[in-house]
């Protein structure tokens, strides 16, 4: 599991006085970096090196993020396929639980166009970050 502590800036708070939902899916995908690194260790975008492509992405809002308080992103491993795999993530604010998505992000030739196997080596990486289904949305 990845872990990242984030804080909430004045620009993300919306006229309720709370972290807009939209501002949460960026920092979901800041928490995907780490995994982004194992396919493209410098994060270089060109068409060469770039490796993945997203092709879903989900959020569910279950508590609100206030503004002044940090907020940990727990990003982790759900399921790994042959050609994409799947990414977890969790927003947590003062030890709460407060937004959880996935991620579906396929391993992707943008020369040929077309999706690739995920290589051995990588898989291994992939695996070490895997979450048991019953760990989801605990606070461990």
């Amino acid at each position: 599991m990845f872990r990242i502590t984030v804080t909430p800036q004045f620009g993300d708070v919306d006229g309720l006085k709370h972290v807009n939902n939209n501002v949460v899916g960026n920092w979901f995908e800041l928490g995907r970096n780490p995994i982004f690194r194992f396919f493209t260790p410098d994060l270089n975008l060109s068409y060469e090196t770039w490796k993945l492509i997203m092709v879903r992405t989900e959020a569910d809002f279950v508590g609100q993020i206030y503004y002044g308080e940090d907020v940990e992103i727990r990003t982790y491993i759900l399921h790994i396929g042959n050609t994409s795999f799947t990414t977890g993530h969790e927003a947590w604010q003062n030890g709460e639980l407060k937004a959880k998505g996935k991620s579906v992000v396929v391993n992707f030739d943008f020369i040929k166009q077309e999706k690739q196997p995920i290589p051995d080596d990588i898989r291994k990486k992939l695996e070490e970050h895997l979450i048991k289904e019953e760990d989801i949305g605990k606070d461990i």
